[in-house]
């Protein structure tokens, strides 16, 4: 072991990923927009890229240029291999505040905005309306989003299609479709059994009712919930936690329970994690993370590995 450790590790790699460049690495920031609803900046020390929701003069509601925009986002960001993680947040005063309902289903255009939102191309897995949530889960990084103010109805959806939620305490959540007579159709069938009971789902879907940050997080809505600023606490908890790992092992992690966690057949569970697990043995990746613990040597991890997964979504 220890001479394949020293015959591996022997050379640098390549292409290095961009948390380990080290202090000498000049600290920049790539930027980008998707119209003017989404902006994405991708720190290129760190590798943490931010998505944020811009339409805070409505409360970053979803109309039909939004939903293209968070889509647009996440594909871009889906085949990026520098990119180590996300932070999806809102400006202004709310997350999301769910469905810009008068734009979207009063407009003249309404009957073509729901045809647009609900059409699933042949062989797709996912329509528009449910790419914004979905996708955030195709990522093979972890995907943390930051709750402050309101998160309502598809905006709480996409927050439950990131891997984290960080939220206020005093921040208020609702899977409020309900109040228009309609059932979450965003991709909460998948994300919402991943984290509370059945009875629990059928409360928050039926009433619609509001609930605290606080009390997200006594049932699983919220991963933490955060006295302090929840997006410096998401980035300190990336930095310290999650970017120091192998940035192999950190996808395969998240690909096994999101495959493995509701799945009923055992067999298909044990045979996904020998799968997964015969993709990083010996992998220049799995080597440093070992050579560092065993070894004491610390030496820069490469990119990740190439997705081989792909999943049609709407387009």
């Amino acid at each position: 072991m220890m001479l394949l450790l020293s015959r591996q590790l022997s050379s640098p790699p390549s292409s290095l990923s961009l948390h380990h460049l080290g202090k000498q690495a000049a600290r920049r920031s790539l930027s980008s927009s998707y119209s003017s609803r989404v902006e994405t900046t991708i720190d290129a020390t760190t590798g943490i890229a931010k998505v944020t929701l811009a339409r805070p003069d409505k409360l970053n509601a979803l109309d039909m240029e939004m939903f293209h925009a968070v889509r647009q986002a996440a594909l871009d960001l889906k085949d990026n291999r520098n990119v180590r993680a996300v932070i999806l947040s809102g400006q202004g005063r709310a997350f999301c505040t769910g469905l810009d309902f008068k734009s979207v289903m009063l407009s003249s255009s309404a009957n073509q905005n729901m045809e647009t939102l609900l059409h699933r191309p042949p062989e797709a897995i996912s329509n528009l309306a449910q790419d914004v949530c979905y996708l955030w889960r195709q990522l093979p990084v972890p995907v943390v989003c930051v709750l402050h103010g309101m998160c309502f109805g598809g905006g709480l959806q996409i927050a439950l299609g990131a891997d984290f939620r960080f939220a206020t305490p005093d921040c208020r959540l609702s899977i409020m479709e309900a109040k228009w007579g309609l059932i979450p159709d965003m991709g909460c069938s998948i994300v919402l059994r991943e984290l509370v009971r059945a009875d629990v789902a059928k409360d928050l879907i039926m009433t619609g009712r509001v609930v605290s940050g606080t009390e997200a997080g006594q049932l699983g809505l919220v991963t933490k919930c955060v006295d302090t600023d929840p997006m410096a606490e998401a980035e300190r908890w990336l930095v310290e936690e999650i970017l120091p790992k192998s940035p192999d092992a950190v996808a395969k992690a998240k690909e096994l329970v999101q495959k493995t966690w509701v799945a009923e057949d055992e067999e298909y569970c044990l045979k996904v994690e020998t799968d997964l697990q015969r993709q990083l043995l010996i992998s220049y990746n799995q080597l440093a993370a070992a050579g560092s613990n065993l070894l004491g040597v610390k030496l820069p991890y490469w990119t990740r590995q190439q997705s081989t997964k792909k999943e049609k979504t709407s387009s």
